[in-house]
This record gives C-alpha cells, sequence and structure tokens, in this order.
C-alpha cells in the first residue's frame, strides 16, 4: 500500500533473461503485486521470471506479506497464468508473442480484474530506476492526474545519459506526438515508465489501442479522448548494456502513419462528432493550403526551369502557403488551449541538482557565517569597552543608581546584539535559490 492505496507494477519483457530477474526483485516493497508478463519470449526469461516469482512468493508466504485475494479467476485472453493468485508476485506468460502493448495491456487487465487502484509499468530491460517509482505514482495516487509518464527531456541534465541519435528521433516523435494527442505541453512519449489508475483503464477501450511499440503514443490520444489528465514527471535517462531491438528508421514510419491516423481520429470525435469547434476548420484550411500551394509552387519552379515564366504561379503559391500556415497556426492554439486543463508537469530535481544546490546553499551559508562572526567580534570588543567606560563612571560618582543605570545599558545592547545574531541565524538558513515545488501547469 501506497498512501491509502493499492499499487501493482507490470513488469514486461521480451528476451530480457539478463535482467527481468532483477527488475522483479527490485520492485519497491510498497508495491502490493507484481504482474511479471513474458511476451512469448524464445530465451530464457520466463523461467527467469519464474525462478525469482517462486523465491519472492515463498518469501512472502513467510512474512505474512502475500495477503491480497484476486477479484477473478480468470485470465485475460491469450495469457496463461502460473499459480494462484495471493501472491506479491504473478507470473504470466502470452502463448503467443503479441508486441510491447500487448504485454502492457494484459497487465492493465489483469491488475484491474484484481482490484488495483494504481498501476505502473516498468520494462524488464532495467533501464527504469525503481528508486523513483513513487514520484512516477505521485500525480495519480494524489487525484491530480489520470495517466503519469517519466519525461528525460525536461532538464539537460536528465539528457546526458541519450544519444543524439536517440534524441533526435524522439524529439521528432514528441512533436507529431503533440499533434495526435492534443497535449501540447507533453513531450518524450517513448518513455514506458508509467502509472495509470484503475478508474481510466477501464474507461479505456484497451481493444482499439495498438498492441505494437507505438502503444505509447496511441494511448495518448485515446487518453485525450476520454478527457483524461496526463502529468510528466522529470526523470534521467538511464542506458545500461540492453541492446534495443527496435530499428529506427521503419518504427518511426510505422508511428508516423499511426499518429496520423490517430490525429484525423481525435479531430473527428472531439471537433466534429462530439460538438462542432473551429479547430477543425482551421486544420483543414491550413491542411489544404500547404498542400495545394506547395504543390503549385512546384509547378512553378519547374516552369521557371524550363523558361515559361512562373512568376505569378509562384506568387499565388506563397500566398497560399502562407494562409496555410497562419490557419495551421490559429487550429493549434484554439486546440491547445481547449486541451489546457488535461495537462500538467510534475517538477522535481534530480539526485545531481539536488546535490549541487544542496552544496552551494552549504557554501553561501559557510560564507555568511565567516561574515557574521567577523561583525559579532567587533561588536562585542565595543560591548566590553562601554562596560569598562561604565564602571569607571560608577567609581567616580560612588552611586548605585549610576551603576544600576549603566548595567540596563549593557543589558539593553547584549539585547540588541543577540538580536543582531538572530537576524544573522535566520539569514543564514535561507537557501540561496528556493528548491522548485512540484507545480501544475
Amino acid at each position: 500500500m501506497y498512501n491509502g492505496n493499492s499499487i501493482g507494477v507490470v513488469v514486461t519483457s521480451y528476451n530480457e533473461e539478463p535482467f527481468v530477474g532483477e527488475v522483479i526483485e527490485t520492485v519497491p516493497s510498497y508495491v502490493d503485486r507484481i504482474y511479471a508478463v513474458d511476451d512469448a519470449s524464445p530465451d530464457g526469461s520466463w523461467a527467469e521470471i519464474q525462478r525469482v516469482a517462486k523465491r519472492l512468493n515463498a518469501d512472502g508466504e513467510r512474512d505474512g506479506t502475500a495477503e491480497m485475494e484476486s477479484e477473478s479467476e480468470s485470465e485475460p485472453a491469450h495469457a496463461v497464468a502460473d499459480g494462484g493468485d495471493n501472491r506479491r508476485v504473478v507470473p504470466i506468460r502470452h502463448e503467443e508473442n503479441r508486441g510491447y502493448g500487448g504485454a502492457v495491456k494484459t497487465g492493465y487487465e489483469r491488475a484491474a480484474a484484481d482490484g488495483i487502484d494504481v498501476v505502473a509499468v516498468m520494462n524488464g530491460d532495467g533501464q527504469m530506476d525503481p528508486t523513483i517509482l513513487d514520484r512516477i505514482i505521485d500525480p495519480v495516487v494524489t487525484g491530480e492526474a489520470d495517466y503519469a509518464k517519466g519525461n528525460r527531456l525536461l532538464y539537460r541534465d536528465d539528457r546526458e545519459g541519450m544519444s543524439t541519435f536517440r534524441f533526435v528521433g524522439n524529439a521528432i516523435l514528441s512533436g507529431l506526438s503533440k499533434f495526435a494527442s492534443g497535449y501540447w505541453t507533453i513531450s518524450d512519449p517513448q518513455n514506458g515508465y508509467t502509472a495509470i489508475s484503475r478508474e481510466t483503464i477501464e474507461e479505456l477501450d484497451l481493444d482499439e489501442i495498438t498492441d505494437e511499440y507505438g502503444f505509447l503514443n496511441h494511448i495518448l490520444t485515446h487518453l485525450n479522448v476520454n478527457d483524461c489528465r496526463v502529468a510528466d514527471v522529470s526523470m534521467s535517462a538511464i542506458y545500461g548494456d540492453e541492446e534495443s531491438s527496435i530499428r529506427y528508421v521503419p518504427f518511426i514510419r510505422y508511428v508516423s502513419l499511426l499518429l496520423l491516423g490517430s490525429f484525423y481520429w481525435r479531430l473527428k470525435r472531439q471537433y466534429v462528432i462530439e460538438r462542432f469547434h473551429p479547430a477543425a476548420l482551421f486544420y483543414s484550411t491550413g491542411t489544404a493550403g500547404l498542400a495545394v500551394g506547395s504543390s503549385g509552387l512546384a509547378g512553378s519552379i519547374a516552369q521557371a526551369a524550363r523558361g515559361r515564366g512562373g512568376f505569378t504561379g509562384a506568387l499565388a503559391s506563397i500566398l497560399t502557403i502562407l494562409v496555410g500556415l497562419v490557419s495551421l497556426g490559429v487550429a493549434i492554439a484554439m486546440d491547445a488551449e481547449e486541451n489546457e486543463d488535461l495537462q500538467c508537469t510534475w517538477y522535481e530535481d534530480s539526485a545531481g541538482r539536488e546535490q549541487a544546490r544542496s552544496e552551494a546553499v552549504a557554501q553561501s551559508a559557510q560564507a555568511e557565517t565567516t561574515e557574521s562572526e567577523s561583525g559579532s567580534g567587533s561588536g562585542s570588543e565595543s560591548v566590553a569597552a562601554a562596560d569598562v567606560d561604565g564602571v569607571a563612571a560608577d567609581a567616580d560618582a560612588g552611586t548605585d543608581a549610576a551603576g544600576t543605570d549603566t548595567a540596563d545599558t549593557t543589558d539593553s545592547g547584549s539585547d540588541s546584539n543577540t538580536e543582531s545574531e538572530t537576524e544573522t541565524d535566520t539569514s543564514i538558513e535561507q537557501p540561496a535559490e528556493p528548491s522548485p515545488a512540484r507545480s501544475f501547469e
């Protein structure tokens, strides 16, 4: 349990024999159930999952942690479970390969059937830090988001572990996903470190979402159509010894076509069928303007190359392109405003930023302390001199009243000096740069 919510983690695996066991073992203890889904791997991934599950479930029975009872005795379609339903680790194996999205959906369906409140996904390749799982699930647990995902692009130091090739590919897919999904401030759509509420799983039509690697992009469009709130959570890119099996050129081509279809499907559902919105008109005008203008400009250039003029046609084509660009800009602005309330960014400092900030604050505090001690020393010397003069005056006057007045003056000076030191201490305690709080935009 985590803050009153039952937590499940779907661990997806396809040919992850060297890594999947450790991923399962390092899932935090507050997670109630782990759904380890093997997508018909030809290597020893399934045997490794069974081995780790058997040991962890046996440990859970001994210490009494395996207490949850399943609300369903049936398995999702195309899946075979290994054992009962009262264990911490539930191994599930597909009889045939269905793809990454199919593995995630199997875990979602089983977790929802078991009544798990929040379901996270951690891939079996060991590239997702289990120590930040609480940050991934927090927006969903607090109810401020229905779906949360990691984002490795929010801060520069988070991108240090990402190659230029990966970054460029991710940036391209981020731009396409913004158009398709309508979440204009959400980026890094390929990040599979996610969390979702049970209610959202039950609301989505999972059968309509692709089983392939485009699942992460495709689900965002379906979340938007269902008015689900999505949160981006900053995290660092981690790439270990695992080699990606994705062929990026075919993958980007496939996902681009998928997102194009998703874009038109979303516009039709949101801005035509459910209600008419002028964004649909501006998107149509913009697309037509760019297509007609570009085609006309290409024809005019070809005519000019053959010495047949074409200046007037080129000018008209350029104006048409400009109209198309302006229309697209208006459409994007309308679309972004319409979906503004469905997206938020969960800002968190990474360990490196937090350490750097702490060191900067410590150095600043040390410098202020040195200055304060120097100032306090001068103040003490002044007070001491005043005390000597006061004693001399008392001796000359020979009166108790004068001594009393001098003591009062000395006490007042001490109080003033104490207040000065208190103010100095207070200023030391204030950090030089406030740590960014979790905020939502």
